[in-house]
């Protein structure tokens, strides 16, 4: 106990302390953030059907402000990483937790995500709340790593079973720090 007019420490979890026991609680992602047999025009469509997602999901509250922070993103760099991965990824305002909507393309189908070995058939939208962005890195970074592994990627592409992807994204792209 603290003497009379002596403050006490604010023990209370910083928002991004917040925002990164949150995903540890509840994950990436989830079956109802897994879209199969994604068919779109090009990356714009795409980034806006896994935003109805996590819209319906209740993880993004303003579409339009979401997907223009999206497509400003888009427009600095590419987003397209190899071995047919799309990242399109944005902090916003309109992010209530860091969230990844899953689109596994039609077969025969991908999206044009700006990487130089061509286009995409696995999407991944990542979004986080805007002022965390030292979780939106490290979350990036951590799906980065484990789409660089081909037997990641043959995975997503062979589950065809929402839970299923879910699980695999949940235990395999977010590395929750040790405690």
């Amino acid at each position: 106990m603290s003497e009379p007019g002596q403050e006490q420490p604010d023990i209370r979890p910083t928002p991004a302390e917040l925002d990164t026991l949150r995903l540890y609680d509840e994950g990436l992602t989830r079956a109802d953030l897994v879209l199969l047999d994604l068919s779109a025009v090009d990356r714009a469509d795409a980034v806006g059907q896994l935003t109805d997602l996590l819209v319906a999901a209740g993880r993004v509250t303003d579409r339009d402000a979401f997907t223009a922070a999206v497509g400003a993103r888009e427009h600095q760099m590419a987003t397209g990483l190899p071995g047919g991965v799309g990242l399109p990824h944005a902090r916003s305002e309109a992010v209530t937790q860091a969230s990844l909507a899953v689109g596994i393309t039609t077969f025969g189908q991908r999206v044009d995500f700006g990487s130089a070995d061509g286009p995409a058939d696995i999407i991944l939208l990542l979004g986080t709340p805007a002022g965390s962005l030292s979780l939106h890195l490290e979350v990036l970074a951590g799906i980065a790593r484990s789409m660089a592994q081909p037997n990641v990627r043959e995975s997503l592409r062979r589950a065809y079973d929402p839970e299923v992807i879910a699980e695999l994204v949940n235990s395999t792209f977010w590395f929750p720090p040790e405690v």
